[in-house]
Protein backbone atom coordinates (compact mmCIF):
# COMPACT_ATOMS: atom_id res chain seq x y z
CA UNK A 1 0.00 0.00 0.00
CA UNK A 2 1.19 3.31 -1.01
CA UNK A 3 1.75 5.45 1.47
CA UNK A 4 0.70 9.36 2.41
CA UNK A 5 2.59 11.71 1.70
CA UNK A 6 4.24 14.03 4.91
CA UNK A 7 2.30 16.99 5.21
CA UNK A 8 5.30 18.54 6.59
CA UNK A 9 7.32 17.38 3.60
CA UNK A 10 4.78 18.91 1.46
CA UNK A 11 4.94 21.93 3.24
CA UNK A 12 8.97 22.17 3.27
CA UNK A 13 8.53 21.62 -0.64
CA UNK A 14 6.15 24.02 -1.45
CA UNK A 15 7.80 27.09 0.91
CA UNK A 16 11.21 26.25 -0.66
CA UNK A 17 10.36 26.86 -4.02
CA UNK A 18 9.94 30.64 -2.31
CA UNK A 19 12.99 30.81 -0.24
CA UNK A 20 10.67 30.25 2.57
CA UNK A 21 12.16 27.78 4.71
CA UNK A 22 13.15 28.81 8.17
CA UNK A 23 17.29 28.04 9.27
CA UNK A 24 16.69 25.47 11.47
CA UNK A 25 14.76 23.42 9.48
CA UNK A 26 17.45 23.58 6.81
CA UNK A 27 20.68 23.38 8.38
CA UNK A 28 22.81 20.37 7.64
CA UNK A 29 26.40 19.37 9.01
CA UNK A 30 27.39 17.29 6.32
CA UNK A 31 26.82 17.98 2.65
CA UNK A 32 25.60 14.18 2.56
CA UNK A 33 22.43 15.41 4.71
CA UNK A 34 21.34 18.04 2.47
CA UNK A 35 18.01 17.03 0.65
CA UNK A 36 18.02 16.89 -2.99
CA UNK A 37 15.57 20.13 -2.54
CA UNK A 38 15.48 20.38 -6.45
CA UNK A 39 14.73 16.64 -7.37
CA UNK A 40 12.18 16.80 -4.52
CA UNK A 41 10.58 19.57 -6.30
CA UNK A 42 9.00 18.48 -9.52
CA UNK A 43 6.01 17.23 -8.54
CA UNK A 44 5.26 21.01 -7.16
CA UNK A 45 6.91 21.76 -10.85
CA UNK A 46 4.44 20.26 -12.63
CA UNK A 47 1.36 21.21 -10.17
CA UNK A 48 1.98 24.76 -10.89
CA UNK A 49 2.63 24.32 -14.24
CA UNK A 50 -0.98 22.91 -14.33
CA UNK A 51 -2.26 25.64 -12.17
CA UNK A 52 -0.95 28.25 -14.44
CA UNK A 53 -2.24 26.63 -17.15
CA UNK A 54 -5.84 26.57 -15.44
CA UNK A 55 -6.07 29.89 -14.58
CA UNK A 56 -4.68 31.16 -18.09
CA UNK A 57 -7.51 29.15 -20.03
CA UNK A 58 -9.93 30.92 -17.25
CA UNK A 59 -8.54 34.63 -17.32
CA UNK A 60 -7.25 34.91 -21.28
CA UNK A 61 -9.21 31.82 -22.45
CA UNK A 62 -5.79 30.82 -24.54
CA UNK A 63 -3.14 28.57 -22.95
CA UNK A 64 -0.03 29.96 -22.00
CA UNK A 65 2.19 27.76 -24.11
CA UNK A 66 2.28 25.84 -27.05
CA UNK A 67 3.02 22.50 -27.60
CA UNK A 68 5.48 22.68 -29.46
CA UNK A 69 7.32 25.32 -26.68
CA UNK A 70 6.66 23.75 -23.76
CA UNK A 71 8.06 20.66 -24.60
CA UNK A 72 11.29 21.68 -26.33
CA UNK A 73 11.56 23.89 -22.73
CA UNK A 74 10.99 20.80 -20.39
CA UNK A 75 13.40 18.85 -22.79
CA UNK A 76 16.04 21.58 -22.08
CA UNK A 77 15.86 21.03 -18.92
CA UNK A 78 16.35 17.46 -19.22
CA UNK A 79 19.46 17.89 -20.95
CA UNK A 80 20.49 19.94 -18.63
CA UNK A 81 20.73 17.60 -15.46
CA UNK A 82 22.60 14.68 -17.39
CA UNK A 83 25.63 14.93 -16.50
CA UNK A 84 24.40 14.63 -13.21
CA UNK A 85 24.19 10.66 -13.49
CA UNK A 86 27.84 10.38 -13.70
CA UNK A 87 29.21 13.08 -12.06
CA UNK A 88 28.74 15.49 -8.56
CA UNK A 89 27.60 19.20 -10.22
CA UNK A 90 30.78 21.10 -10.85
CA UNK A 91 29.62 23.91 -8.40
CA UNK A 92 29.40 21.86 -5.16
CA UNK A 93 32.49 19.50 -5.98
CA UNK A 94 34.71 22.68 -6.88
CA UNK A 95 33.30 24.38 -3.76
CA UNK A 96 34.35 21.31 -1.53
CA UNK A 97 38.01 21.32 -2.95
CA UNK A 98 38.69 24.94 -2.10
CA UNK A 99 36.74 24.83 1.66
CA UNK A 100 38.90 21.58 2.21
CA UNK A 101 42.15 23.07 1.52
CA UNK A 102 42.17 26.63 1.40
CA UNK A 103 39.08 28.15 4.32
CA UNK A 104 40.49 30.80 6.49
CA UNK A 105 37.53 30.68 9.07
CA UNK A 106 35.02 28.13 9.84
CA UNK A 107 31.57 29.62 10.32
CA UNK A 108 29.46 27.40 12.86
CA UNK A 109 27.12 25.68 10.44
CA UNK A 110 24.29 25.59 12.30
CA UNK A 111 23.84 28.86 12.92
CA UNK A 112 21.37 31.02 11.69
CA UNK A 113 23.63 33.78 11.19
CA UNK A 114 25.71 31.74 8.82
CA UNK A 115 22.46 30.97 7.00
CA UNK A 116 21.75 34.80 5.99
CA UNK A 117 24.98 35.05 5.15
CA UNK A 118 25.03 32.32 2.94
CA UNK A 119 21.77 33.64 1.39
CA UNK A 120 23.18 36.90 0.51
CA UNK A 121 26.36 35.59 -0.50
CA UNK A 122 24.68 33.06 -3.13
CA UNK A 123 22.52 35.63 -4.26
CA UNK A 124 25.53 38.32 -5.10
CA UNK A 125 27.73 35.51 -6.47
CA UNK A 126 24.57 34.80 -8.66
CA UNK A 127 24.36 38.44 -10.16
CA UNK A 128 27.72 38.10 -11.39
CA UNK A 129 27.44 34.49 -12.70
CA UNK A 130 24.48 35.79 -14.20
CA UNK A 131 25.76 39.09 -15.78
CA UNK A 132 29.34 37.67 -17.12
CA UNK A 133 26.57 35.22 -18.75
CA UNK A 134 25.18 38.36 -20.67
CA UNK A 135 28.68 40.56 -21.30
CA UNK A 136 31.01 37.58 -22.01
CA UNK A 137 30.08 36.16 -25.41
CA UNK A 138 31.58 32.17 -24.58
CA UNK A 139 29.19 32.17 -21.34
CA UNK A 140 26.37 33.63 -23.22
CA UNK A 141 26.52 30.75 -25.70
CA UNK A 142 25.53 28.48 -22.88
CA UNK A 143 23.11 30.83 -21.25
CA UNK A 144 21.47 32.03 -24.72
CA UNK A 145 19.51 28.44 -24.47
CA UNK A 146 17.52 30.13 -21.15
CA UNK A 147 16.51 33.22 -23.59
CA UNK A 148 15.52 30.93 -26.70
CA UNK A 149 11.82 30.86 -25.71
CA UNK A 150 9.49 33.44 -27.27
CA UNK A 151 7.22 32.49 -24.46
CA UNK A 152 7.09 33.49 -21.05
CA UNK A 153 5.76 30.68 -18.97
CA UNK A 154 6.53 28.09 -15.61
CA UNK A 155 7.88 25.88 -18.82
CA UNK A 156 10.41 28.22 -19.55
CA UNK A 157 12.01 28.51 -16.36
CA UNK A 158 13.02 24.61 -17.48
CA UNK A 159 14.97 26.00 -20.41
CA UNK A 160 18.38 25.22 -19.20
CA UNK A 161 22.04 25.29 -20.58
CA UNK A 162 24.02 22.11 -20.95
CA UNK A 163 27.29 23.64 -20.14
CA UNK A 164 26.85 26.74 -17.97
CA UNK A 165 27.56 24.64 -15.08
CA UNK A 166 30.61 23.72 -16.45
CA UNK A 167 31.50 27.97 -15.81
CA UNK A 168 29.50 28.71 -13.02
CA UNK A 169 31.34 27.38 -10.02
CA UNK A 170 34.25 29.79 -10.79
CA UNK A 171 31.96 32.53 -9.49
CA UNK A 172 31.07 30.67 -5.71
CA UNK A 173 34.69 29.65 -4.25
CA UNK A 174 35.20 32.70 -2.28
CA UNK A 175 32.51 31.79 -0.10
CA UNK A 176 34.42 28.62 0.42
CA UNK A 177 37.10 30.53 2.15
CA UNK A 178 34.69 31.00 5.18
CA UNK A 179 31.25 29.10 4.60
CA UNK A 180 30.97 25.12 4.67
CA UNK A 181 29.53 23.14 2.36
CA UNK A 182 26.40 22.33 3.65
CA UNK A 183 25.06 25.37 4.30
CA UNK A 184 26.30 26.32 0.71
CA UNK A 185 24.56 23.30 -1.16
CA UNK A 186 21.21 24.15 0.75
CA UNK A 187 20.91 28.34 -0.81
CA UNK A 188 22.34 27.05 -4.22
CA UNK A 189 19.38 24.95 -4.19
CA UNK A 190 16.76 27.47 -2.67
CA UNK A 191 18.52 30.02 -5.17
CA UNK A 192 17.25 28.41 -8.32
CA UNK A 193 13.89 27.17 -6.51
CA UNK A 194 13.01 30.60 -6.00
CA UNK A 195 13.75 31.43 -10.00
CA UNK A 196 11.03 29.20 -10.98
CA UNK A 197 7.87 30.75 -10.11
CA UNK A 198 8.75 34.36 -11.16
CA UNK A 199 8.36 33.09 -15.00
CA UNK A 200 4.91 33.68 -15.53
CA UNK A 201 2.83 36.34 -17.29
CA UNK A 202 -0.23 35.89 -14.50
CA UNK A 203 1.51 37.65 -11.41
CA UNK A 204 1.69 41.42 -12.74
CA UNK A 205 2.97 43.09 -9.70
CA UNK A 206 3.82 42.60 -5.86
CA UNK A 207 3.69 45.95 -4.86
CA UNK A 208 6.35 47.14 -1.83
CA UNK A 209 8.49 43.96 -2.56
CA UNK A 210 9.45 45.27 -6.13
CA UNK A 211 11.79 47.17 -4.33
CA UNK A 212 13.56 44.07 -2.38
CA UNK A 213 13.01 41.24 -4.32
CA UNK A 214 13.16 39.65 -8.00
CA UNK A 215 9.78 39.28 -9.04
CA UNK A 216 8.05 38.36 -12.23
CA UNK A 217 7.91 42.02 -13.17
CA UNK A 218 11.48 42.35 -13.22
CA UNK A 219 12.28 38.86 -14.72
CA UNK A 220 9.91 39.37 -17.79
CA UNK A 221 12.38 42.62 -18.43
CA UNK A 222 14.77 40.25 -18.25
CA UNK A 223 13.84 38.12 -20.25
CA UNK A 224 12.98 40.34 -23.29
CA UNK A 225 14.38 41.39 -26.72
CA UNK A 226 13.61 45.26 -26.29
CA UNK A 227 16.10 47.22 -26.18
CA UNK A 228 15.24 48.90 -22.54
CA UNK A 229 15.57 45.11 -21.73
CA UNK A 230 18.36 43.72 -23.04
CA UNK A 231 21.42 43.07 -20.12
CA UNK A 232 19.17 44.39 -17.42
CA UNK A 233 17.88 42.75 -14.12
CA UNK A 234 20.18 39.34 -13.71
CA UNK A 235 19.23 39.43 -9.98
CA UNK A 236 18.39 35.88 -8.48
CA UNK A 237 15.75 35.93 -5.34
CA UNK A 238 16.69 40.07 -4.91
CA UNK A 239 16.56 42.75 -7.31
CA UNK A 240 18.77 44.96 -4.87
CA UNK A 241 22.21 44.07 -6.34
CA UNK A 242 20.74 45.32 -9.98
CA UNK A 243 19.44 48.89 -8.25
CA UNK A 244 23.15 49.29 -7.05
CA UNK A 245 24.89 48.33 -9.61
CA UNK A 246 23.11 50.11 -12.25
CA UNK A 247 21.81 47.44 -13.98
CA UNK A 248 18.10 47.32 -13.21
CA UNK A 249 14.97 48.61 -15.46
CA UNK A 250 11.52 48.32 -14.63
CA UNK A 251 8.82 46.93 -16.92
CA UNK A 252 7.50 49.81 -19.07
CA UNK A 253 6.40 48.99 -22.76
CA UNK A 254 5.31 45.22 -23.57
CA UNK A 255 8.02 42.90 -23.62
CA UNK A 256 8.62 40.65 -26.18
CA UNK A 257 10.75 37.49 -25.13
CA UNK A 258 12.94 35.31 -26.72
CA UNK A 259 16.71 36.45 -28.40
CA UNK A 260 17.26 39.19 -30.43
CA UNK A 261 17.92 37.53 -33.19
CA UNK A 262 15.20 34.12 -33.03
CA UNK A 263 16.89 30.61 -33.76
CA UNK A 264 12.94 29.69 -34.73
CA UNK A 265 13.61 25.69 -34.24
CA UNK A 266 12.41 22.76 -31.36
CA UNK A 267 15.55 20.67 -31.78
CA UNK A 268 17.21 20.32 -28.63
CA UNK A 269 21.07 20.13 -28.91
CA UNK A 270 20.80 22.52 -31.57
CA UNK A 271 19.45 24.89 -29.18
CA UNK A 272 22.19 24.06 -26.75
CA UNK A 273 25.09 24.24 -29.01
CA UNK A 274 24.42 26.12 -31.62
CA UNK A 275 26.13 29.72 -30.70
CA UNK A 276 29.47 28.01 -30.50
CA UNK A 277 29.09 27.26 -33.72
CA UNK A 278 28.03 30.81 -34.37
CA UNK A 279 31.29 32.31 -32.51
CA UNK A 280 33.46 29.80 -33.79
CA UNK A 281 32.68 30.86 -37.76
CA UNK A 282 32.27 34.45 -36.68
CA UNK A 283 36.30 34.40 -35.24
CA UNK A 284 37.22 33.25 -38.54
CA UNK A 285 36.28 36.42 -40.48
CA UNK A 286 38.81 38.00 -38.21
CA UNK A 287 42.63 38.83 -39.23
CA UNK A 288 44.27 40.14 -35.94
CA UNK A 289 44.18 37.46 -33.21
CA UNK A 290 43.15 40.32 -30.62
CA UNK A 291 39.85 40.42 -32.46
CA UNK A 292 39.86 36.71 -32.92
CA UNK A 293 39.54 36.69 -28.82
CA UNK A 294 37.57 39.49 -28.39
CA UNK A 295 34.85 37.58 -30.36
CA UNK A 296 34.53 34.92 -27.43
CA UNK A 297 35.41 37.34 -24.57
CA UNK A 298 33.22 40.72 -25.43
CA UNK A 299 30.08 41.28 -25.53
CA UNK A 300 27.72 39.12 -27.81
CA UNK A 301 26.87 42.49 -29.55
CA UNK A 302 30.59 43.61 -29.87
CA UNK A 303 31.99 44.26 -33.24
CA UNK A 304 35.44 45.82 -34.05
CA UNK A 305 35.25 49.62 -33.34
CA UNK A 306 32.31 48.94 -31.04
CA UNK A 307 32.06 48.99 -27.10
CA UNK A 308 32.88 46.00 -25.00
CA UNK A 309 29.36 45.44 -25.26
CA UNK A 310 28.31 46.39 -28.19
CA UNK A 311 26.26 49.24 -30.19
CA UNK A 312 22.62 47.96 -28.98
CA UNK A 313 21.60 50.92 -30.93
CA UNK A 314 21.70 48.99 -33.83
CA UNK A 315 19.99 45.77 -32.11
CA UNK A 316 16.60 45.36 -34.38
CA UNK A 317 13.35 47.36 -32.92
CA UNK A 318 10.52 44.90 -31.78
CA UNK A 319 7.32 46.96 -32.44
CA UNK A 320 5.30 44.84 -30.03
CA UNK A 321 3.02 42.90 -32.44
CA UNK A 322 5.82 40.35 -33.29
CA UNK A 323 4.17 36.62 -32.88
CA UNK A 324 6.20 33.88 -31.72
CA UNK A 325 7.93 31.10 -34.12
CA UNK A 326 4.73 28.67 -33.90
CA UNK A 327 3.82 26.21 -36.88
CA UNK A 328 1.26 24.17 -37.44
CA UNK A 329 1.50 20.31 -37.20
CA UNK A 330 -1.42 17.66 -37.82
CA UNK A 331 -3.04 17.04 -34.47
CA UNK A 332 -2.53 13.30 -34.84
CA UNK A 333 1.34 14.21 -34.87
CA UNK A 334 1.43 16.52 -31.49
CA UNK A 335 -0.86 13.41 -29.90
CA UNK A 336 1.71 11.27 -30.88
CA UNK A 337 4.95 13.30 -29.79
CA UNK A 338 3.27 14.21 -26.32
CA UNK A 339 3.08 10.24 -26.01
CA UNK A 340 6.93 9.65 -26.66
CA UNK A 341 8.05 12.61 -24.48
CA UNK A 342 5.86 10.72 -21.94
CA UNK A 343 7.80 7.76 -22.39
CA UNK A 344 11.18 9.02 -22.52
CA UNK A 345 10.29 11.63 -19.85
CA UNK A 346 9.42 8.02 -17.53
CA UNK A 347 12.70 6.49 -18.65
CA UNK A 348 14.84 9.51 -17.47
CA UNK A 349 12.71 9.61 -13.73
CA UNK A 350 13.57 6.10 -13.58
CA UNK A 351 17.19 6.23 -14.52
CA UNK A 352 17.80 9.01 -12.15
CA UNK A 353 15.77 6.65 -9.51
CA UNK A 354 18.01 3.51 -10.08
CA UNK A 355 21.57 5.27 -10.90
CA UNK A 356 23.62 3.82 -8.46
CA UNK A 357 22.42 0.29 -9.16
CA UNK A 358 23.31 1.05 -13.01
CA UNK A 359 26.51 0.26 -15.03
CA UNK A 360 28.62 3.35 -16.42
CA UNK A 361 28.23 2.03 -19.53
CA UNK A 362 24.33 1.19 -18.88
CA UNK A 363 23.78 4.66 -18.23
CA UNK A 364 25.99 6.05 -20.56
CA UNK A 365 23.68 4.15 -22.68
CA UNK A 366 20.38 5.31 -21.27
CA UNK A 367 21.90 9.05 -22.04
CA UNK A 368 22.35 8.26 -25.76
CA UNK A 369 18.95 6.95 -26.01
CA UNK A 370 17.29 10.18 -24.28
CA UNK A 371 19.36 12.45 -26.57
CA UNK A 372 18.22 10.26 -29.70
CA UNK A 373 14.27 10.61 -28.56
CA UNK A 374 14.70 14.19 -27.41
CA UNK A 375 16.62 15.21 -31.74
CA UNK A 376 14.26 12.71 -32.96
CA UNK A 377 10.98 14.40 -31.55
CA UNK A 378 12.70 18.20 -32.13
CA UNK A 379 13.15 17.08 -36.24
CA UNK A 380 9.70 15.77 -35.99
CA UNK A 381 7.95 19.29 -34.48
CA UNK A 382 10.58 20.99 -36.87
CA UNK A 383 9.55 18.94 -39.61
CA UNK A 384 12.29 18.09 -41.49
CA UNK A 385 12.70 16.16 -44.12
CA UNK A 386 15.36 13.53 -41.87
CA UNK A 387 12.40 13.23 -39.37
CA UNK A 388 11.12 9.84 -40.41
CA UNK A 389 14.49 8.30 -40.14
CA UNK A 390 15.65 9.60 -36.78
CA UNK A 391 12.31 8.41 -35.87
CA UNK A 392 12.38 4.99 -36.98
CA UNK A 393 16.26 4.62 -35.78
CA UNK A 394 14.97 5.66 -32.29
CA UNK A 395 11.67 3.40 -32.76
CA UNK A 396 14.31 0.44 -33.40
CA UNK A 397 16.36 1.57 -30.40
CA UNK A 398 13.49 1.64 -28.32
CA UNK A 399 12.41 -2.31 -29.30
CA UNK A 400 15.49 -3.53 -28.49
CA UNK A 401 15.33 -1.49 -25.00
CA UNK A 402 11.91 -3.58 -24.41
CA UNK A 403 13.06 -6.77 -25.72
CA UNK A 404 16.19 -6.68 -22.99
CA UNK A 405 14.14 -5.10 -19.75
CA UNK A 406 15.34 -1.71 -20.14
CA UNK A 407 11.76 0.38 -20.94
CA UNK A 408 9.93 -0.59 -17.58
CA UNK A 409 6.17 1.17 -17.78
CA UNK A 410 4.87 2.78 -14.96
CA UNK A 411 2.25 0.37 -14.61
CA UNK A 412 2.82 -3.66 -15.26
CA UNK A 413 -0.64 -3.29 -17.10
CA UNK A 414 0.52 -0.84 -19.40
CA UNK A 415 3.60 -3.28 -20.87
CA UNK A 416 1.79 -4.97 -23.81
CA UNK A 417 -0.17 -1.65 -25.14
CA UNK A 418 2.89 0.09 -24.96
CA UNK A 419 4.74 -2.73 -26.74
CA UNK A 420 2.03 -2.46 -29.77
CA UNK A 421 2.52 1.33 -29.71
CA UNK A 422 6.08 1.21 -29.88
CA UNK A 423 5.77 -1.45 -32.51
CA UNK A 424 3.27 0.20 -34.56
CA UNK A 425 5.33 3.20 -34.61
CA UNK A 426 8.62 1.20 -36.19
CA UNK A 427 5.79 0.49 -38.93
CA UNK A 428 4.71 3.65 -39.30
CA UNK A 429 8.02 5.82 -39.54
CA UNK A 430 9.30 2.79 -41.25
CA UNK A 431 6.62 3.04 -44.55
CA UNK A 432 7.43 6.83 -44.13
CA UNK A 433 11.35 6.61 -45.12
CA UNK A 434 10.98 4.16 -47.38
CA UNK A 435 8.19 6.37 -49.20
CA UNK A 436 10.56 9.20 -48.89
CA UNK A 437 13.39 7.41 -50.33
CA UNK A 438 11.04 6.09 -53.35
CA UNK A 439 9.83 10.11 -53.99
CA UNK A 440 13.74 10.62 -54.27
CA UNK A 441 14.77 8.61 -56.56
CA UNK A 442 11.97 9.21 -58.79
CA UNK A 443 12.65 12.78 -58.93
CA UNK A 444 16.53 12.26 -59.61
CA UNK A 445 15.95 9.71 -62.36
Amino acid sequence: MAQAADPGSVSRGVRALFYMVSPNESSFQQVEDVPQYVQQATPFFMGLMVLELVVALLKKGAPVFTISDGLTSVSAGMVSRLPGLLMRGCELTSYIYVWERFRLVELPWDSAWTWWLAFLGVDFCYYWVHRFAHEVAVLWAAHQVHHSSEYYNLTTALRQSLTQQFTSWIFYLPMALALPPSVFAVHIQFNLLYQFWIHTELIRDLGPLEWVLNTPSHHRVHHGRNVYCIDKNYGGALIIWDRLFGTFAAETDKVIYGLVYPIRTFETLHIQLHYYRYLWKASKRFQKISEKLSTFFKGPSWRPGTPRLGDHSKTPRVTGQELPHDPSWPLPLKVYVVIQFLLVLWIYHDVFESKTMLSQLTVLAMIGYILLTLTALGFIIDQRPKAAFFEMLRCVVMVMMQRYGYMKPLLPSLAVPIEAFVSLSLLYWALQSCSQLLSIKRKSA
